[in-house]
């Protein structure tokens, strides 16, 4: 066998994830394994980072073994993970000090409004206070011999024994320590949070050998030659590559980046701007927006309503009836995100008849995330003043539900295009490293690698669309008059 296949491992919040990728953009390997999670208290999410490491290992394993290859048949490793959730760990035993705060966790809301008081913005869902919070319980253990990072700077470490601390600018840019214009981090928050320099990770391009995976990990060393942000990963998954190209992940939430080129957009309402990745010296930005909750909004149908086994039978019943009967869902669920920032409010269902079924309300909840699709789509393009792109490309799990992806193309009147691989943050991860160790040379051989599986024409008319999205309008009026 030759070494032209790449291992990409996507570590996320609920779970983590790996493929193998042959040089045609191809899966030969896949295997997934959940994470724990812990909410200890009100606001508080943890994860436990040994059972990160120990999660990550297996699942890389089971890939490969998947593939039917050796690990001497790969060429690199890539890493995409969940941003912002901090860790701290001893520099000597790489024993971690602490729980993994999840990127989610609320417990320094009240010390990042301390900040702003101060005049520096701290997000509560950055690394910046996260880390100052596991500082502060340390012991008293002497900061030359303790490092902190995110995911990726602890999957790094432990990949290579030690021998590597690093990030890449676009996880560097969710933790509230970067510096956007010198690419470096930026003393004004070390100094606020009394974060020492030394204890952070040194910033690499997200392409570029950066250490070896040494051979306790899979029995042969590895180079490893990506990293990002799954976010970012995703957009170069999806080759939004050129500014003004957008795309949506649908998870848990529906995640919105578009690409605005070489200066960042200035943020605007629950939307944000951030690094999209860094390849030589080219480091592009993009805006960033959110609609919290999306393929969760399906769990709840299953999990809280039972009136599905299986999440893909939200599809099915959901296309038993021609429309939604007159019934509406705000798949609210935790807080309305971009445009609105309204942590509030709470999902809402409403025009409901004796008439109305479950396939009904099924229906309508899939209208509500296609709704809620729009919204962010619309305030990235505002904020950023950006020409409306030709069409938007999807990935995540949701995006394999054939009817809400027809259903956002005919919300937005644009084609939605979905790839053959719609695990988009693990193929942008091993875009990185394949780049890096010479399996695609330059973005042409990527474009020709990656593949469409369906593209979805809008069907409703221009009429129909600004009607259905006036009708809209009324139920997030709704929706959030009733938080108030």
């Amino acid at each position: 066998m030759s070494r032209e296949h790449i291992l990409a491992i996507d570590e996320g919040t609920t779970g983590v994830r790996a493929l193998v990728i042959d040089a045609s953009s191809s899966v030969r390997g896949h295997a997934y394994r959940p994470i724990e999670t812990r909410c200890p208290g009100p606001g508080l999410v943890e994860h436990d980072p040994e059972n990160i490491w120990n999660e990550t290992r297996a699942v890389a394993g089971a890939a490969l073994e998947a593939a039917r290859l050796a690990p001497a048949d790969l060429g690199a490793l890539g890493i995409t993970t969940q941003r912002s959730t901090a860790l701290l760990w001893d520099a000597d035993t790489g024993r971690p000090l602490g729980p993994a705060v999840s990127w989610q966790d609320q417990r320094t809301a009240a010390r990042c409004r301390e900040l702003e008081a101060l005049g520096l913005w701290v997000s509560p869902l950055a690394s910046a206070t996260k880390i100052e919070w596991l500082l502060s319980r340390a012991d008293g253990a002497s900061t030359r011999r303790l490092r902190a990072g995110t995911v990726d700077s602890w999957l790094v470490w432990r990949l290579t024994a030690g021998g590597c601390h690093v990030t890449d600018p676009s996880n560097a840019s969710c933790t509230g320590l970067y510096n956007f214009f010198d690419g470096g981090w930026d003393d004004a928050p070390l100094q606020a949070l009394r974060i020492p320099r030394e204890l952070l990770p040194d910033i690499r391009p997200s392409s570029g050998i950066v250490g070896e995976a040494l051979a306790p990990f899979l029995g042969h060393p590895i180079p490893i030659a990506g990293m990002a942000g799954d976010q970012q990963a995703a957009m170069f998954g999806q080759l939004c590559v050129e500014p003004g190209s957008i795309k949506a992940t649908f998870g848990t939430s529906a995640m919105f980046d578009l690409h605005t080129g070489a200066q960042p957009a200035p943020p605007g309402p629950g939307v944000f701007p951030l690094i999209l990745w860094q390849l030589g010296e080219d480091r592009p930005y993009c805006l960033e927006g959110s609609a919290i909750t999306a393929g969760a909004a399906v769990q709840w149908l299953r999990d809280g309503l039972g009136v599905i086994s299986r999440l893909e039978e939200c599809e099915t019943l959901a296309a038993s009836v021609p429309d939604a009967g007159g019934a509406w869902v705000v798949p609210a669920f935790q807080g309305l995100g971009t445009p609105y920032a309204l942590p509030g409010v709470r999902a809402t269902v409403g025009g409901l008849s004796r008439a109305t079924t479950k396939a009904h309300i099924a229906r309508a909840l899939l209208e509500g995330i296609a709704f809620r699709g729009r919204e962010v789509f619309d305030a990235l393009l505002e904020t950023a003043a950006a020409p409306r792109p030709a069409t938007l490309r999807v990935g995540g799990g949701a995006a394999r539900n054939d009817l809400l992806m027809q259903t956002l193309a005919d919300v937005l009147g644009l084609p939605v295009e979905r790839p053959r691989v719609i695990e988009a943050g693990c193929l942008g991860a091993a875009y990185f490293a394949g780049h890096a160790v010479g399996l695609w040379r330059d973005l042409e051989e990527l474009r020709r690698a990656w593949r469409l599986d369906r593209l979805f024409e809008p069907q409703w008319s221009p009429a129909v669309r600004e009607e259905r999205w006036s009708r809209w309008r009324r139920t997030i009026e709704a929706a959030i008059a009733a938080a108030s």
